[in-house]
């Protein structure tokens, strides 16, 4: 049996399938062929999965050169971004086209959500792209990890919530390359209770990332691991939802409610709610288990699935303690390489 079979039979029983987002079928050859090889222990080598295009220009790298852009000036210390507000934002360079707002969601924890939604966000900007991300988790993981210290932040995104504050009011600009935040801190674990009382909860971020539209090509929120008001804010918002999922055992235990969840709020509050990508992350291509989830879930999900995979590296889990995206503090390393490929497949897509 795999170990999937009980999925496979709930999936078989329901009567209405899980609408899925219609898409040409990747052959064989399109699948990234990192499922097969073995993660390296040198975190500055390219994997497997990289475009041809990327390993080609890593290659024409002279040695000396890999050396010195593989080894940039890490900071000693947790390098703290300044707080400013949004009239000093730099100049947009670029016509805005249709602003995409994309909710980075699973309820379950640990599978890699904050490292997506850090990560993501600046390799879009790397790429030229006006990026906004907002963090709608309590724990304020991606504030603290885009160097922002949130003892020092008058207001966050609950002020919004709850406030009625304006999201321009909290953004803090060009914390990365073309990437802007509104942080969140402790007081949004408040805002679960608090918007119970309140008129068109569900709708509050919708309402306030609404007036955004059209200053950013993609609007990223990082929610929270449950499924609460502040991620049903979350499903009202978006236009599409990013899912990280862990190649560990238990990877779609939490997925079946958030997509029951996901298929009510579609349903009642938001029609246009679709999966934009299912993001496979914490690859360990040594053991035969990472292999076999990542297998079952393109199995399971399909075109939806990514094709790139997001490995797992030491470098990913050290960069938030130095409060900079992998972009910045290993460019050269898979885990980065991963990043600004998946951004590549995030702008093909739409």
């Amino acid at each position: 049996m795999g170990i999937f079979d009980n999925f496979w039979k709930d999936k078989k029983a329901k009567e209405t399938p899980i609408e899925e987002k219609k898409v040409s079928q990747v052959g064989e050859t399109g699948v990234k062929t990192i499922e097969n090889q073995d993660v390296v222990a040198d975190h500055n080598e390219v994997p497997q999965d990289v475009s041809r295009e990327t390993s080609e220009k890593t290659q024409d790298v002279k040695p000396e050169a890999a050396t010195s852009a593989s080894s940039p000036s890490i900071p000693d210390e947790f390098v703290s971004t300044p707080i400013r507000s949004y009239e000093e934002k730099l100049p947009v360079t670029h016509a805005i086209g249709i602003t995409k707002i994309i909710s980075i969601i699973n309820q379950k924890g640990g599978v890699g959500k904050s490292t997506t939604a850090i990560n993501l966000s600046a390799a879009l900007g790397e790429q030229g792209k006006q990026v906004l991300l907002i963090d709608l988790d309590p724990q304020g993981n991606t504030t603290s990890g885009l160097g922002v210290e949130k003892s020092q932040l008058n207001k966050c995104i609950y002020n919004v919530l709850l406030d009625d504050t304006e999201l321009e009011e909290i953004i803090i600009p060009d914390v990365c390359k073309g990437l802007d935040l509104a942080p969140s801190t402790i007081n949004l674990a408040g805002a679960e209770v608090e918007l119970v009382a309140e008129m068109a909860r569900e709708l509050r971020l919708k309402d306030a990332v609404g007036k955004m539209r059209g200053k950013y090509d993609y609007i990223f929120v990082d929610c929270p691991p449950s499924l609460g008001l502040l991620t049903v804010n979350a499903l009202v918002a978006a236009d599409k939802l990013i899912i990280p999922i862990q190649t560990e055992f238990y990877a779609l235990e939490g997925v079946t409610k958030l997509l029951e969840s996901m298929k009510r709020v579609k349903s009642r509050l938001n029609p246009s709610l679709e999966i934009f990508g299912i993001l496979l992350t914490m690859y360990d291509g040594r053991t035969t288990l990472s292999r076999q989830v990542a297998a079952e879930v393109r199995k399971y999900f399909g075109n939806q699935v990514f094709e790139t995979i997001i490995p797992r590296t030491v470098k990913l889990s050290e960069a938030p303690s130095y409060g900079i995206p992998i972009t910045q503090y290993d460019p050269l390393g898979k885990g980065a390489i991963s990043y600004m490929n998946l951004a590549k497949e995030v702008i093909e897509r739409g």
